[in-house]
């Protein structure tokens, strides 16, 4: 029997390094101690990250969906949980819930459900790398992962940076860490010399690197980044007629 009041959720933060668990605030162990149900992007690595910051946590207590995508069947069980009370979490496999993330469509379910939605604060990649570039903060776009083919992805990045230059904005992407070194090899053939490139290497890790630099300058010492978690910015400034 579905309840009268819709159950609540949570967006729980996930650390984005398996090591720094200080980066989740204290208070997000209380919001996992309210949850009955969880929906997580990867139910394994879920478990093992509510174990770390909750060691006496009895793992089998809890009903586990994985997300996959918020397929309809996945919908439906979420929906049935709201509908029915429940307090659930809501577990990004890194970084913030909702944010790059199939967890949106679920969170959009519970809106239209009339649950209370409780974003909890948590350390993001995209935020943590736009913070330190040094680059435009007030004006700034996500664009997840850019074309795999050379072609379009060279069109695309010429595209963003000459958006970037009209609007004054901040273009933030992505890419798979297996192919990092292409990408950051494509970004220097694509985009001009004096267009402002940050790479964030490791956001939160013992290695964390953050650097923003000219494409010029990034073409004479280029880094080693294969398989290492990275977001790029790119930022192209037009000077004003003198």
């Amino acid at each position: 029997m579905a309840s009268t009041t819709p159950g609540k959720v949570y967006l729980i933060p996930s650390f984005i390094d398996e090591e720094a668990t200080h980066t989740v605030p204290a208070y997000v162990l209380d919001a996992v101690k309210e949850c009955k149900v969880f929906f997580v992007e990867n139910e394994r690595s879920a478990r093992r990250y509510l174990k770390k910051i909750w060691k006496e946590m009895v793992i089998d207590d809890y009903k586990w969906h994985g997300i996959n995508k918020a397929e309809a069947a996945v919908k439906n069980n979420f929906r049935q949980a709201i509908e029915n009370g429940h307090t659930v979490g809501i577990i990004s496999e890194a970084g913030c819930p909702g944010v790059a993330d199939p967890g949106q469509l679920l969170v959009e379910t519970a809106q239209k459900l009339g649950a209370v939605v409780k974003p909890l604060v948590g350390p993001s990649s995209i935020l943590l790398a736009l913070m330190a570039s040094g680059m435009n903060g007030q004006q700034f776009r996500f664009w997840g992962y850019l074309p795999i083919d050379n072609g379009e992805r060279i069109k695309t990045l010429r595209d963003l940076e000459n958006d970037s230059a009209r609007s004054n904005c901040t273009q933030i992407f992505i890419e798979t860490p297996y192919r990092n070194n292409q990408l950051l090899e494509t970004i220097c053939k694509a985009c001009q010399p004096e267009t402002r490139l940050c790479v964030a290497v490791d956001l939160t890790g013992e290695k964390e690197s953050v650097r923003t630099r000219t494409v010029r300058e990034w073409k004479k010492d280029l880094p080693d980044i294969h398989k290492r978690p990275a977001i790029f910015l790119i930022l192209k400034t037009v000077e004003p007629p003198r």
